[in-house]
């Protein structure tokens, strides 16, 4: 697995605006109330493409080895989102955070399945079931999450 692994990309404008882009193509923008520069980010994990503003946004990347640091993986941890569907069955971003455990174990099994071997985001699921039971934390479904 490559420790230099994209896996998070973003910015964070003037005016606090966060951006992340989660997928290759996942082109996110934002007109800064403070500057009034447009400010945008885009390549998710694949690459990092970012707007060039007169006044600079502050950068949010994350790259695999980044997890093995404790005061990053507070803020990892929150960044990272997977797709999946709210209670309506819209399709959101929920951060690895705010997922049940049984959402991550089904998504590291689902994924080996698909896959048959361990992905990136399987590495970021577990080391969340990790700190969880490092810290005592356990998150349950309140709803029926769908994949």
């Amino acid at each position: 697995m490559e420790t230099d692994k994209i896996i998070i990309n973003g910015i964070r404008t003037p005016d606090g605006t966060v951006l992340i882009s989660h997928d290759v193509h996942d082109f996110k923008s934002h007109i800064d109330s403070i500057t009034g520069e447009k400010y945008f980010v885009d390549g998710g994990k694949e690459y990092c493409r970012r707007s060039v503003n007169n006044v600079n946004a502050e950068p949010i990347y994350y790259v695999l080895s980044d997890i093995d640091i404790p005061e990053k993986w507070l803020e990892i941890r929150k960044i990272v989102c997977r797709g999946t569907f709210d209670e309506d069955g819209n399709r959101i971003w929920k951060p690895i955070n705010e997922m049940s455990d049984e959402h991550l174990k089904n998504c590291i099994i689902y994924n080996n399945k698909r896959f048959g071997h361990l992905t990136t985001s399987d590495i970021l699921y577990q080391k969340e079931l990790d700190y969880r039971k490092e810290n005592n934390i356990t998150i349950i479904d309140n709803y029926n999450e769908k994949e």
